[in-house]
């Protein structure tokens, strides 16, 4: 898998993450997997534009 379909990949988990928070019910730990996802996918948009 290349990397950008790997990036493709987290945009995707990202965006599934996102549509499936409800606010009146969101705990601390699903916004601290939302900002883990947004760091890899900003590490993975790093090392595309390294290359």
């Amino acid at each position: 898998m290349s990397q950008v379909d790997q990036l493709k990949e987290r945009f995707e988990q990202l965006l599934d993450a996102i549509q499936s928070i409800e606010p009146e019910t969101t705990d601390l730990e699903q916004v601290d997997e939302l900002i883990e996802l947004v760091e890899e996918v900003e590490q993975h948009v790093e090392k595309i534009k390294q290359q």
